[in-house]
């Protein structure tokens, strides 16, 4: 991997994300509406919600990996903005802006930010429906509809763990909030307990406490990249703090999962949309954020060194699908639960900002390997 290379380009994606608007071709996109992941609110960066959410934080990231503060008053200025024109309803989804709040407000000690994140902390805690045995129910935004909700009644879906759980981890951990910490660790046990796949060691994209099964069994690349990132930030919160027993099961959940990856990545260096489906399309949001993810565990130490080639192809892999202005390419948009893996083989494919942020992620893990 050569550093010059992958700075040049990051540069590019990082521009390209601050900047980043709607398609081209949304009105053909439109057409196709939710079954092919079209929402409204995904595009761009400038609505507060999931997309963006992830955006933010890869910025964040690579501001505090540079070393610099380059991105800190764009940061800032979004927030403001967001807040004085009135935010969307409370959700899982709404909730991961905040992960970057947190953070950001070190710099700033702004009343409005910290009262923002306690006064939400609060409300995963006391409001946020729940599943049986007290699971975060993935409750989104209603499509075209800022402040409704969809329930999506008595469902545990994979992307929890980031968009809602490493936030209330984030604010036990600053405010000293066990019971929060506490919540979360209950959380990501509950996702594995209902998720996982001792198969495989990849994990379902939901489960059902009304149906009582995880849907369409689906093992959906984006999905799992979310715990092959999110998991070992997570754990890193910790500082060496996490009880040794749930750290050594998360530890060897990831192990697995991340030896099931490497054995199912394509030659190209990506991962399938349907990670167990050759014929799905390789997508490479999720493939960037499961090549930080292995990154991140070989420079931890919980990967060894074998890992490597499986990184370094993926790395390049994500080079090839940038474009010249700095756009990433081969980006699947939003994608509701699937009852089967055609719901996934069909979603629409568009510049998102968490592409571009996963991309920034798995860039700056390569850097730090380079390093």
């Amino acid at each position: 991997m050569k550093k010059e290379q992958i700075e040049q380009k990051l540069a590019l994606v990082i521009d390209k994300l601050m900047n980043l608007g709607g398609p081209e071709n949304e009105e053909e996109l439109k057409e196709g509406g939710e079954a092919v992941g079209f929402f409204r609110r995904d595009f761009g960066i400038a609505e507060w919600d999931w997309p963006q959410g992830v955006g933010l934080y890869g910025l964040l990231k690579i501001m505090k990996y540079q070393g610099n503060e380059d991105y800190k008053e764009f940061l800032y200025n979004w927030f403001k903005g967001n807040i004085a024109d009135g935010l969307p309803s409370r959700n899982i989804n709404t909730t991961t802006p905040l992960l970057t709040l947190v953070e950001l407000n070190e710099w700033y000690n702004d009343k409005e930010f910290e009262d923002l994140c306690l006064d939400w902390a609060d409300w995963l805690m006391n409001c946020i429906p729940r599943t049986k045995e007290g699971g975060f129910q993935h409750v989104t935004s209603a499509n075209g509809d800022r402040q409704g909700v969809r329930l999506n009644e008595s469902e545990m879906w994979i992307d929890t763990l980031f968009m809602t759980v490493l936030f209330l981890n984030k604010m036990g951990q600053k405010y000293q909030r066990q019971e929060w910490i506490d919540e979360s660790i209950h959380q990501v046990l509950m996702h594995i307990k209902y998720l996982y796949c001792t198969r495989t060691g990849l994990f379902y994209h939901g489960w059902s406490f009304n149906r009582m099964d995880n849907f369409g069994g689906v093992f959906w690349c984006r999905g799992n990249s979310w715990f092959t990132l999110g998991i070992l930030d997570y754990v890193e919160m910790f500082k060496g703090t996490l009880n040794a027993g749930v750290k050594t099961l998360i530890i060897d959940n990831y192990r697995a999962q991340v030896r099931k990856l490497k054995e199912l990545q394509s030659k190209s260096g990506l991962w399938h949309t349907v990670l167990d489906d050759s014929t799905s399309y390789e997508e490479v949001s999720g493939s960037a954020a499961i090549a930080a993810g292995i990154m991140k565990g070989i420079r931890m130490g919980i990967l060894d060194d074998s890992y490597l080639p499986c990184a370094q192809n993926a790395v390049q892999a994500i080079l090839k699908n940038i474009d010249k202005d700095g756009t990433v390419l081969n980006v699947s948009g939003g994608t509701g639960m699937g009852y089967d893996a055609d719901h996934y083989k069909n979603i629409l494919i568009a510049p998102m900002a968490y592409g571009q942020s996963l991309t920034i992620l798995a860039l700056a893990e390569a850097l730090k390997l380079a390093d």
